[in-house]
């Protein structure tokens, strides 16, 4: 079972293997790379964000690999 883990940035692009700009891309919707379902941040400062380790996990088990 999960725990309420947070990921920052650095933990995020080793867990889900793409670059920090991908990352960001993701969350952009003015950006062709851009997917709906990515989670969102949240703020954990106010220079400093984290995602939810268990919604990152639910976000890569819902990709598939078909769609690549």
């Amino acid at each position: 079972m999960l725990s309420d883990n947070i990921l920052r940035i650095e933990g995020l692009t080793s867990k889900v293997g793409l670059s920090r700009s991908t990352i960001y891309d993701k969350m952009n919707p003015k950006s062709p790379r851009y997917d709906k379902d990515f989670p969102r941040p949240i703020k954990l400062s106010l220079n400093a964000v984290g995602w939810f380790e268990k919604d990152i996990c639910t976000w890569l088990k819902t990709r598939s690999v078909a769609n690549y």
